[in-house]
C-alpha cells in the first residue's frame, strides 16, 4: 500500500462504541498504517461524550466533540448543557460541539424536544468558540432554517454524513460550513452525492467514516473503522479528478482550519504538486487584480499555502523542482503573473527542455505591456504549451472584473498576445473563469475568433 506524505483526518468517528471494546488500539494502530494521522471521536450522550473525552487524553492522535444526539434530545436540560460546557472548557482536545441536528427518519425523541436541543447546541457553540457537528437526516429544510435563524454561522462547523441535495448543500457553504463524506461515497447507486462532489470546490470538504456505521462498499455490512476512511479519499480524488495525496492534504488542511486537529504542512510555497503536475509559484505580483482571485482572502491552492515571503532566486526553484521526471509537466504558475519574471522563466524553462520535460505556462497575456517588446520569440522551443485567461469577451468587461493595471488596452494586447503565440508555441489555449454573468459562450465566440483552444474554468475550483 503506497504511503501517504500527508496525513488523513477521520472527522467523525464514534471510538467509545461497544464494537470497539476488546481491539481500540489495534484499530487505532490500523489506522495509522492506512494513512490517518488523526481520529475525531464524537459525543452522542453525556456517556459517550464523557468517554470521547477520556480517549482523546488516553491517545495523543485521537480527539474529543461533546453533544447530544438527537435521538436523545428528550435528555437536554440546563444540567446537560453545563455539563458539556465543563467538558470544553477543561479540556484543550474537546474541538468540537456535537453531534447535534435534527432526524426525522427515526424520531426517537419527539421534534419540538429535537429542534430545542439543537438550538441549545447552536448557543453553546457561539458561547464557547467551538465548530459545531451537525447530524441531518430527513430534515434537510428545518435544519438550514434552524441553523439561519440561530445564526449558526458564528459558530461554523461541518454538515457530517452529508445526505442532502446540491442546493441545501450550497447554502450551508454559503453560511460558512464545511460538507463531509463518509462511506455512502462509495456506494454504486449513490450518484446524487457523487453529483454534489463533482460540483462543490473540495476547499469545503472533509472526510469521514461515522464508524462503526457506513462502512465504505469494499467493507459493506461488516463493521467499520478509522482506517477506511482512505477508501472514501480515494472516492474523492477520483471524482475530483485529484490524487490521493492532494485529497489528503487538501482535506486535512481543512479539519485544521475548523478544528485546529494536527499539524500543516507548509512548506511547498515554491514547487507545489496537484495530481502529477509540478507547478512552480515564483511570483505573487500581478498586472491584474481579478475580483474572483482567491488571493485577496487566502493563498491557499488544493492545500498548499503560496504566500511567499519573497520571490525565490533561479537557484531555489531549481531545488525546489528537485529531480523532474516524474511529473507529466512543470508549470508555471502560483498566485501571481508568471511572466513577470521572464529571465528566470526562461532559464528554468531551458534546463527542464534539456531534461525533456512538458513546459507549460499559465498567463494572464499582457507581458508584452510589461516588458515593452513581443517577448513570445523569446519561449519558443522552450514551452509546450500555454493558457492565457481570456475571461471576458469585450474589454469594458474585462476591466471590470480583471482591473487590469493597463485599462483596456490590457484586454486588447491579451488577444494579440494569444495571436502571436500561435506562431511559437505549440498549443495555445485561452481560459475563461464561470463567473456569475461572464458570457461563456462569448468568451468562446472570441477564441474561436482567434483561433485557439478554448477551456472553461470553474468559479470558486483553485488548482
Amino acid at each position: 500500500m503506497k504511503s501517504l506524505k500527508t496525513f488523513l483526518v477521520d472527522s467523525h468517528a464514534h471510538l467509545d462504541s461497544k464494537p470497539y471494546t476488546t481491539d481500540l488500539d489495534a484499530v487505532i494502530d490500523r489506522a495509522g498504517d492506512n494513512g490517518v494521522g488523526h481520529i475525531l471521536t464524537v459525543g452522542c450522550d453525556l456517556e459517550s461524550s464523557r468517554a470521547s473525552v477520556d480517549l482523546a487524553l488516553r491517545y495523543p492522535n485521537v480527539y474529543a466533540s461533546v453533544g447530544i444526539h438527537p435521538h436523545d434530545a428528550d435528555t437536554v436540560d440546563n444540567e446537560t448543557i453545563d455539563e458539556l460546557t465543563r467538558m470544553i472548557e477543561s479540556v484543550d482536545k474537546v474541538v468540537a460541539v456535537g453531534e447535534t441536528g435534527l432526524d426525522f427518519y427515526r424520531d426517537r425523541s419527539p421534534r419540538d424536544q429535537q429542534r430545542a436541543s439543537f438550538r441549545r447546541h447552536i448557543q453553546l457553540a457561539k458561547d464557547t468558540g467551538k465548530p459545531l457537528i451537525i447530524h441531518d437526516r430527513d430534515a434537510h429544510d428545518e435544519v438550514v432554517r434552524i441553523m439561519q435563524e440561530e445564526n449558526a454561522a458564528e459558530a461554523g462547523g461541518v454538515l457530517h454524513c452529508f445526505s442532502g441535495d446540491l442546493a441545501m448543500a450550497r447554502k450551508c457553504v454559503e453560511m460558512g460550513f464545511y460538507i463531509s463524506f463518509a462511506g455512502p461515497l462509495t456506494y454504486p447507486k449513490n450518484d446524487a452525492l457523487r453529483t454534489i462532489v463533482r460540483t462543490l470546490p473540495i476547499d469545503v470538504m472533509l472526510v469521514e467514516t461515522d464508524c462503526p456505521y457506513l462502512s465504505p462498499q469494499k467493507w459493506r455490512g461488516k463493521r467499520c473503522e478509522p482506517a477506511y476512511v482512505r477508501a472514501t479519499a480515494e472516492k474523492l480524488a477520483e471524482i475530483k479528478g485529484l490524487t490521493l495525496e492532494d485529497v489528503a492534504r487538501i482535506t486535512s488542511l481543512n479539519a485544521w482550519r475548523l478544528f485546529g486537529i494536527g499539524e500543516v504542512d507548509q512548506s511547498t510555497r515554491i514547487a507545489y504538486v496537484i495530481r502529477n503536475s509540478l507547478y512552480l509559484n515564483i511570483t505573487n505580483r500581478c498586472t491584474n487584480s481579478c475580483t474572483f482571485c482567491a488571493k485577496f482572502h487566502d493563498f491557499t491552492v488544493k492545500g498548499h499555502q503560496l504566500c511567499l515571503v519573497r520571490e525565490p532566486g533561479i537557484e531555489e526553484v531549481m531545488t525546489a523542482i528537485g529531480d523532474p521526471s516524474s511529473y507529466d509537466e512543470v508549470v508555471f504558475c502560483g498566485y501571481g503573473e508568471p511572466l513577470l519574471r521572464l529571465d528566470l522563466v526562461k532559464a528554468v524553462a531551458s534546463f527542464l527542455k534539456q531534461k525533456n520535460i512538458l513546459v507549460r505556462i499559465n498567463t494572464d497575456g499582457q507581458a508584452n505591456l510589461v516588458h515593452g517588446r513581443n517577448i513570445l520569440p523569446e519561449l519558443a522551443g522552450l514551452v509546450d504549451s500555454i493558457s492565457v485567461s481570456l475571461n471576458a469577451p469585450d474589454a469594458a468587461t474585462y476591466q471590470k472584473i480583471c482591473r487590469s493595471e493597463f485599462g483596456e488596452k490590457g484586454y486588447d494586447a491579451l488577444k494579440d498576445f494569444l495571436l502571436e503565440a500561435k506562431k511559437h508555441i505549440p498549443s495555445v489555449t485561452a481560459t475563461a473563469v464561470t463567473l456569475p454573468g461572464i458570457d461563456i459562450a462569448a468568451c468562446r465566440k472570441v477564441a474561436d475568433e482567434l483561433q485557439v483552444d478554448f477551456r472553461e474554468r470553474v468559479y470558486n475550483e483553485v488548482g
